[in-house]
């Protein structure tokens, strides 16, 4: 990592542990440290990962009453895409082929060495619903980056990239972006937490793990396995408002192991 690289991933972390500090005082919880819950050992049960799954699966569309929590996510969104603004870390939308990284380093060592984030836009993808559809974060954020209007979705996966793997190293597939969102959880209020597991592990564990995916008797084929369907052929999950309940918040933390 060069000086440059190292600048900005260190006045990145102090801002995100100032911010997950004071949300952490707001709510009247102790502060965590979020170098610390990136260094837990993650224990990963795909048990836990089909329920998940099967969760989001059966849900709704819409799940009433999450109408004021969505729009407090979006107000948090934005917040946290501020902050990444006084890092200096630029965001603009992808306008290429495909994906803007090849993978989770190559996202990491690209926006430390340049300050710069490509976003894939929600208009490109993210579910069979396009930028359309009726969910809250669909609607724009009143941003504006390479000539583009951003939706509140855009703003949210910008903020994870950056606080989830960027500021961490957090890989893709389950493990890393279990870990990215046991870190990047920290920094909002502890009542959004649901909301936030929707959109981040429960999108996940749907496109790992979701039925569409197993055997009739309900396994799921390995890579080189008949029936296995490699991720850049799987659809993007429906975008769905629904809260997961604490029970399953709390199994989810009880994966984590904290080092020493």
């Amino acid at each position: 990592m060069s000086g440059d690289d190292h600048r900005l991933t260190v006045r990145l972390g102090e801002l995100a542990q100032t911010h997950a500090d004071r949300a952490a005082a707001r709510a009247g919880v102790p502060a965590v440290r979020l170098d610390r819950l990136a260094a837990e050992s993650l224990r990963l049960d795909e048990d836990f990962c089909r329920e998940v799954a099967d969760r989001y699966e059966a849900a709704p569309m819409v799940t009433a009453g999450t109408e004021r929590g969505y729009a407090r996510l979006a107000e948090e969104n934005l917040r946290q895409f501020r902050l990444i603004g006084e890092v200096g870390i630029r965001v603009l939308p992808w306008t290429g082929p495909g994906q803007p990284y090849r993978d989770s380093r190559d996202l990491v060592a690209r926006v430390r060495s340049t300050g710069l984030l490509h976003v894939f836009l929600t208009r490109h993808g993210h579910g069979p619903a396009g930028a359309g559809g009726d969910h809250p974060l669909r609607a724009p954020a009143g941003v504006r980056a390479g000539g583009e209007e951003l939706l509140h979705n855009d703003i949210f996966r910008a903020v994870h990239d950056v606080f989830g793997h960027v500021l961490f190293g957090n890989t893709f597939g389950p493990r890393g972006e279990f870990r990215a969102t046991r870190c990047h959880l920290a920094m909002y209020p502890a009542d959004l937490h649901p909301l936030v597991f929707a959109e981040l592990v429960g999108q996940l564990c749907w496109f790992f793990h979701g039925p569409h995916l197993r055997r009739p008797d309900g396994t799921l084929p390995r890579r080189g396995e008949p029936g296995y369907v490699p991720p850049p052929r799987r659809p993007y999950p429906p975008q769905k408002q629904l809260v997961y309940d604490r029970r399953t918040l709390d199994r989810f933390a009880a994966l984590f192991t904290s080092p020493g």
